[in-house]
């Protein structure tokens, strides 16, 4: 199961953790740019992904639905793209874990 980072997080995260979450995408890469939740949810659910965003609609949506698809919510706040890379990355396992366990629908980090 690859992710989907939403809108409010840097595409740049794609590339610079490809070497932990190889097949990552974002929003733009699938040309759903101007896209609401509700059709990021059904693209990524019809997909696989699993929606990492600071969007707490996706954590209601997981609530409401459950998956897939699977949701992670960054609650770190106003922060840089650096800070969610060492955040995602320093929970590597974590979040390995998360996307084996085909129960769990959501994850929160921060």
């Amino acid at each position: 199961m690859s992710l989907l980072f939403d809108h409010n997080l840097s595409p740049r995260l794609v590339q610079n953790l490809k070497d932990h979450f190889s097949g990552a995408l974002h929003v733009r890469d699938l040309e759903l740019r101007r896209a609401d939740d509700i059709e990021v949810w059904r693209v990524a659910a019809e997909r696989g992904l699993t929606i990492v965003s600071k969007d707490s609609d996706f954590h209601q949506l997981s609530l409401y639905h459950g998956p897939p698809p699977k949701v992670r919510w960054i609650r770190s706040g106003n922060c840089s793209t650096s800070i969610i890379e060492d955040l995602l990355r320093g929970n590597h396992e974590e979040i390995s874990r998360f996307l084996e366990n085909p129960e769990a629908a959501f994850l929160s980090l921060g």
